[in-house]
């Protein structure tokens, strides 16, 4: 997602607004997200009206057209609140919004874009119950409709994101037994949610993250027209899907910094409150390692944010860094709310204090758009890859 971005000074009062936005208005209300395990209404109003929809959207299709750092800014800023709030717009301006960029034909992308801008909501169907990484093992089939120019779609997708109220999906499917080169047996195709033959399950009970909803995608003949096939071309997807998998991966990169910050700050705020043998517990030296090795790790997740971002602006692969800064920050987020629950104490433990609810909510940042395990195996290659180039 290489776009010019919006001027400096215009994004820096965009930004200093959203970042009013998040801690008056949405921070207070995340008791009412986790209540009725759902946004408001008029949040995600308002949300829309903000233009979060559409951040990475060009301008002339409806959007704001926001380079990637600053794409990643914003991300970063919506994520110091309950990650509801970035999941309901990510996959638009995130994955689906990169993979029409990278593979849409012109048509698609006009009539799509758009509509993304506006708030339609947006998923994307990888993961299926017998494969997710391993694109070998997709079973989801997309077949030509002996009655037009379509196609045919059956199979299940898991986990998927905004699924239960999305209304438009991008499908991996097979369109080949098997094809060289690898995984180009894999197609995508724009589904909309409401096509005959589309339904979801339930939405999954999850550890976390209340008020953002996953479920499965149930396909059983689907007919789609031949303009729902992406790029017009077979054989693309995987390909597609791995390309905006990099934008997915910062994007969970910066809501991991983020929220790890939102709960830092949280722990500090503790520590200075919270006493013991008559002073507050943030004096304690070993309280204090804890709060500077989280610092620290923020700190540096952040330098990371900036200089993949950056990279990416330049219109550099970013592939191996992008896959190392969500490995990172997914893990970093990881080890300081381990650490905040630590500083908490007792409380930490008990669902009526903020700390047992970060450590919940981070969990996933290390499973989804590629689990640590397969990321460090993808930076190996990429590392691999690039000294055999060279040597």
């Amino acid at each position: 997602m290489t776009q010019a971005g919006m001027d400096p000074e215009s994004f820096d009062q965009f930004a200093q607004q959203l970042e009013r936005y998040v801690t008056e208005r949405l921070i207070p209300a995340e008791e009412e997200v986790i209540a009725n395990d759902r946004i408001p209404s008029e949040i995600l109003d308002e949300m829309c009206d903000i233009g979060l929809f559409g951040i990475s959207i060009p301008e002339e299709h409806g959007g704001a057209g926001l380079s990637t750092s600053q794409y990643a800014r914003v991300v970063n800023i919506m994520s110091y609140a309950a990650p509801a709030y970035r999941s309901i717009f990510s996959i638009n301006v995130g994955m689906f919004a990169s993979a029409l960029k990278n593979g849409g034909t012109p048509e698609q992308q006009a009539y799509w874009y758009p509509q993304l801008a506006e708030g339609k909501i947006a998923c994307f169907g990888l993961t299926e119950p017998g494969s997710g990484s391993d694109s070998a093992a997709m079973q989801t089939t997309a077949v030509p409709d002996p009655d037009g120019n379509g196609w045919i779609i059956n199979g299940t997708k898991r986990y998927i994101t905004n699924a239960p109220h999305a209304d438009v999906a991008l499908i991996m499917a097979r369109t080949e037994k098997d094809a060289l080169p690898k995984n180009a047996h894999v197609s995508a195709f724009i589904v909309p949610m409401d096509a005959p033959g589309v339904s979801t399950g339930s939405p999954d009970k999850k550890m976390g993250q209340a008020g953002s909803h996953i479920s499965d995608i149930m396909l059983d003949d689907v007919k789609v027209t031949g303009d729902a096939l992406l790029g017009a071309e077979t054989g693309k997807g995987f390909r597609f899907a791995m390309q905006s998998l990099d934008n997915g991966r910062i994007s969970v990169g910066s809501a991991a910094t983020g929220y790890a910050r939102r709960a830092l700050d949280s722990a500090l705020r503790y520590a200075n409150e919270r006493k013991a043998f008559g002073e507050p517990i943030a004096r304690f030296q070993l309280v204090q390692a804890m709060l500077a090795d989280s610092e620290t790790e923020i700190y540096a997740a952040e330098c990371m944010m900036r200089d993949v971002t950056e990279r990416a602006d330049r219109g550099e692969d970013i592939i191996g860094k992008a896959a190392a800064f969500k490995v990172f920050a997914s893990e970093m987020c990881g080890r300081v709310v381990d650490r905040v629950v630590q500083i908490y104490g007792g409380a930490g433990y008990l669902a009526e204090y903020d700390a047992e609810r970060f450590f919940r909510d981070a969990r996933i940042y290390r499973i989804y758009e590629g689990t640590t395990q397969i990321l460090q195996l993808q930076i190996a290659k990429h590392m691999l890859r690039e000294w055999e180039k060279n040597n």
